[in-house]
């Protein structure tokens, strides 16, 4: 018994592991960080293996929720640099304009958007299955992508369909 289930582990790992991370890569735009955020989301699975229905949508969601914090982690630091900065020049510079590109915007979202937007557009799943692993139903989850790409859209001024 526990010969198959690794067994099912490791081809779990085998077949998921590089799309998870290529799409982690493309929301954190780093390779290291891309593989831990990877790994990370593999061993919460790992550990919760016998109670997981779906294994890889737990793997997406649980990557998602790691980005979001690897997301903050860079506001804050971001926010201490700029700070330290401001200190520094004792006021005598101005605040930037925030970043306006489609990863902070899609990082501000409430989680009711972002997470359906992370699983639709950047792990190309059909809102059928978005709906499946977040438990809400398929028109919330459209509703949902719909506000979403409205506040987005309405925030950059132009056409999502490229920038997403």
């Amino acid at each position: 018994m526990k010969r198959s289930r690794d067994t099912a582990a490791s081809e779990l790992f085998a077949a998921l592991y590089p799309r998870l991370a290529g799409w982690c890569r493309r929301l954190v735009d780093d390779d290291e960080t891309a593989h831990d955020i990877a790994s990370e989301a593999f061993t919460r699975l790992w550990a919760r293996w016998t109670s997981v229905e779906e294994p890889r949508g737990f793997l997406y969601v649980t990557a998602a929720n790691i980005v979001r914090d690897h997301w903050r982690k860079l506001e804050r630091e971001r926010k201490a640099v700029r700070h330290a900065g401001l200190e520094a020049a004792a006021g005598a510079l101005t605040e930037q304009p925030a970043d306006p590109s489609v990863r902070l915007l899609v990082q501000s979202l409430p989680e009711r958007m972002r997470v359906p937007i992370l699983l639709h557009y950047y792990a190309d799943m059909p809102v059928r299955e978005v709906s499946a692993l977040t438990g809400r139903k398929e028109g919330t989850i459209k509703a949902d992508l719909h506000a979403a790409r409205e506040l987005l859209r309405a925030h950059l001024g132009r056409n999502l369909d490229h920038a997403l």
